[in-house]
């Protein structure tokens, strides 16, 4: 659909662009990147017919671009810039219906029956039917990109333009309008290439990316391999992290504040003087957020969060949706959801246990609340009912240093780990079964970590962190049980 060969130029005979070569595909997003004076706007210009260029050569749909005329060209391709500041004052519907001078002819350009369906047309898809008759001046700013961007589609392009389109939209607008194009470009109706400066938006919407440094191609390639964090940081020059979106499979980014790494100087520890319980809760209050990994109730996933909470409810607990169950409890004594992790138990909280282990400048605390009376050995679960109970082993870990994700995720493992083998040494029994447990039907735990001092990269059993992982977790989990086993 479009091809760029070796191009060169600029402006007054300084050289912006040097030897650009790139190509789109039909029914691509193709988004354009880079800092600022890195060329992006100087490319669009050249790729519309509005900035001549010094070497180098423009293909659309394998004709040069020197041989369109204006309005050939205009009937291929179509340009939304930035913002578009109107000098007369027009109503909607004639704003949008500039867009169709293309495609019109004669002395008197006549308007025609295809020229109204198509205005008619372009309105309803980018929701402007509704405001034609008004002034643009009565509009809001992103109302004015919509019609902006109905006013190009009235041209009936094939390829779309875009310098910046969600600049000064707020996020609704931004969405919406990235949702329209991205529809178009899926169907094949369109091919759109346009430029961001929101780095987030581009690795969500587009297919593939162009990254532009001081007039040269940094990379082109797709949105995974462009937005890697070394790559990232050396062209903009500032610290960035790369991580998966939540919902779909697509990288984005997010800035490292200078604050942060100040911060890290300042030491913090978890440890049982902050811990405070009674029949109905467990609680601890950090003095920082800590980064969390959980299967609570409220705050699973991973996380930032400052409250952890160990409700107690009876064993004849029942609710329809337990976590806005569990939520309206937090709020209701005056802890916000947001920043906490949330767990439920049917054991009596007199019979937590917490140790603090340390080694050299590493420390760990953990806390465990534990009964055993839906053990179930997970080798033979299929023997035993979906029903949901609350939580009977719950553990919490917490970590005084930096650890990766990788350790997070080993830090489960070897707590898992010691938790089985204080069950067996316990004899704990599967009831249904008559085997070992290896746990309870609805087990919970987190690590939290302050992210501070001395990091670690892993939490393997025989690493220094999961050996006192282990041994923590382990003492805690045998004498929570043998607490609870005491009270039948």
């Amino acid at each position: 659909m479009l091809e760029v060969k070796q191009l060169s130029g600029g402006y007054s005979g300084y050289s912006v662009l040097k030897d650009i070569s790139f190509h789109v595909a039909k029914g691509e997003l193709f988004g354009i990147l880079g800092p600022n004076g890195s060329g992006k706007t100087t490319l669009l210009k050249m790729i519309s017919g509005l900035l001549p260029f010094k070497e180098g050569s423009i293909f659309i749909k394998e004709k040069k671009l020197s041989q369109y005329t204006q309005k050939e060209l205009a009937k291929v391709v179509a340009v939304l810039p930035q913002h578009s500041e109107h000098a007369f004052s027009y109503t909607v519907k004639e704003t949008v219906s500039l867009g169709r001078y293309a495609h019109q002819s004669g002395f008197l350009q006549t308007w025609t029956e295809e020229d109204e369906k198509v205005v008619q047309k372009v309105m309803k898809q980018t929701g402007v039917e509704v405001l034609q008759n008004k002034n643009l001046r009565e509009l809001s700013g992103g109302e004015r990109q919509r019609v902006n961007l109905a006013q190009a589609l009235a041209q009936e392009p094939e390829i779309l333009l875009l310098d910046e389109p969600t600049n000064h939209l707020d996020l609704s607008y931004q969405k919406e309008l990235l949702d329209i194009l991205k529809t178009w470009t899926r169907d094949g109706t369109l091919t759109v290439i346009s430029i961001f400066h929101d780095l987030n938006l581009a690795g969500l919407y587009c297919d593939r990316l162009l990254l532009l440094k001081k007039g040269m191609i940094n990379i082109q390639h797709k949105t995974n391999e462009v937005l890697k964090e070394d790559r990232i940081q050396e062209v903009y020059q500032t610290d960035i992290k790369k991580f998966a979106h939540p919902k779909v499979p697509v990288p984005q980014i997010t800035l490292l504040p200078k604050w942060e790494k100040e911060e890290q100087l300042e030491a913090v520890k978890i440890t049982a003087d902050i811990l405070q319980h009674d029949k109905q809760h467990i609680v601890l209050k950090s003095p920082i957020p800590l980064k969390t990994m959980s299967s609570g109730v409220v705050g699973a996933g991973l996380g930032w969060h400052q409250t952890f909470v160990n409700r107690h409810v009876d064993r004849g607990y029942s609710c329809s949706n337990h976590q806005e169950e569990m939520m309206n409890y937090l709020c209701e004594r005056g802890f916000d959801p947001l920043e906490t992790v949330g767990m439920m138990t049917a054991v009596v909280l007199d019979d937590v246990s917490y140790k603090w282990m340390e080694e050299d400048t590493l420390s760990v605390f953990v806390v465990v609340t534990a009964g055993v009376g839906n053990a179930v050995d997970a080798t033979q679960s299929e023997n035993h009912s979906s029903a949901f109970i609350p939580g009977t082993i719950n553990t919490w870990i917490f970590i005084n240093g930096k650890i990766t994700e990788e350790a997070f995720i080993q830090g489960m493992v070897t707590a898992t780990e010691a938790k089985v083998r204080a069950l067996e040494d316990q004899k704990v029994i599967d009831s249904v079964t008559g085997t070992y447990a290896t746990g309870t039907s609805t087990d919970s735990i987190s690590i939290a970590a302050t992210q501070r001092g001395e990091k670690h990269d892993f939490a393997g059993s025989i690493t220094p962190l999961g050996k006192l992982i282990s041994k923590a977790v382990y003492m805690c989990t045998r004498e929570s049980i043998q607490k609870s086993q005491k009270r039948k």
